[in-house]
C-alpha cells in the first residue's frame, strides 16, 4: 500500500478550490483552482462522468444550482458541459484533464470520485477507469478518495501507485436517508478501510470523536476532515485531524 505524501498534511486543503462566489470564483472552477494555487493551498475537487465517458470536475449530480442548464451531468456530453457557464463567473465546467494541466503539480491535489451507484454500492467502474486513465501521466502529488468503498477499491487496482482514501461520516439516518440502516451502520464503522487499500480517511469534522476514527488514528492512519468553515472549527478539528479541508475563510 502506498502512503499519503506529507504535502497533504502540511498545507490546508481548499474545498473545491479557493472559491468565493462574490468574487466570481465558483467552486471547482478554474478561477477557484488558480486562487488556491496562488495562495499555496492544497486543492480538493470532485469528479463525475459525462455521457460520453469523460471525467468532469463538478460536484452536484444536477446542473441547475451552478449553471443555467437543467438535467444531470451524466446525461450531457463533454462538449455540452464545456459550453455551460458557471453562474456568476466567466468559467465553464472543466474536464479533469483541463484541471490537471492547470495545477501541473504546483500543489497537492485531492480528487473525490462522486458515487455513481446511487447507494454506495457495487455499480462502479466506468468513472474510476476514466480517472485512472486521465491520471496516467500526471506529475505531482495526488490522492483519490470516495464515500463509496467499492469505487476506492476499483481505482486502487487500476492505479496502485496512487494513494487512495475513504471519505467517511457517522452516516446518521438524518444525513443519509436513502441508505439502509444496515449500510449506514457498516459504513460508520469504516470497516472497508483495509480491504480497499486505503491509506487515509477524510471524516466529517463534526464527528471526529467517532470510535472508528479514534481507532484508525491510534494505528497511525492520517486523518483529514471536511468541511471546516471557521478558525474556531479548525482549532477544534486539529485536536484530532492531521489536516483540514476548508472553505469560506482563510485557513
Amino acid at each position: 500500500m502506498i502512503g499519503l505524501p506529507s504535502s497533504f498534511l502540511t498545507r490546508p486543503i481548499a474545498h473545491r478550490g479557493l472559491h468565493d462566489a462574490a468574487c466570481g470564483r465558483v467552486e471547482n472552477s478554474a478561477a477557484a483552482i488558480t486562487a488556491a494555487i496562488n495562495s499555496g493551498y492544497g486543492i480538493e475537487i470532485d469528479v463525475q462522468l459525462s455521457k460520453d465517458g469523460t471525467a468532469i470536475v463538478f460536484h452536484d449530480y444536477h446542473l441547475d444550482r451552478l449553471t443555467a442548464h437543467s438535467g444531470t451531468v451524466a446525461e450531457k456530453s463533454e462538449h455540452e458541459l464545456s459550453q455551460a457557464t458557471l453562474a456568476g463567473s466567466q468559467d465553464t465546467i472543466p474536464t479533469l484533464n483541463q484541471m490537471l494541466a492547470l495545477i501541473s503539480g504546483q500543489v497537492p491535489l485531492l480528487i473525490e470520485i462522486k458515487d455513481q451507484d446511487g447507494d454506495l454500492g457495487n455499480n462502479v467502474g466506468e468513472l474510476e477507469a476514466a480517472v485512472a486513465h486521465t491520471l496516467q501521466s500526471y506529475k505531482g502529488h495526488i490522492a483519490v478518495m470516495s464515500f463509496n468503498p467499492n469505487a476506492v477499491a476499483v481505482f486502487a487496482k487500476l492505479q496502485p501507485q496512487i494513494p487512495v482514501g475513504l471519505v467517511t461520516d457517522s452516516f446518521s439516518a438524518e444525513d443519509w436517508p436513502t441508505l439502509s440502516a444496515c449500510m449506514r451502520e457498516h459504513l460508520s464503522k469504516i470497516s472497508d478501510f483495509d480491504r480497499t487499500g486505503a491509506c487515509f480517511i477524510s471524516h466529517n469534522q463534526a464527528k471526529l470523536h467517532d470510535p472508528a476514527v479514534v481507532r484508525l488514528k491510534t494505528r497511525g492512519v492520517p486523518i483529514l476532515c471536511w468541511t471546516v468553515r471557521s478558525q474556531d472549527a479548525e482549532i477544534t478539528a486539529r485536536k484530532i485531524a492531521n489536516n483540514i479541508t476548508f472553505e469560506n475563510y482563510q485557513a
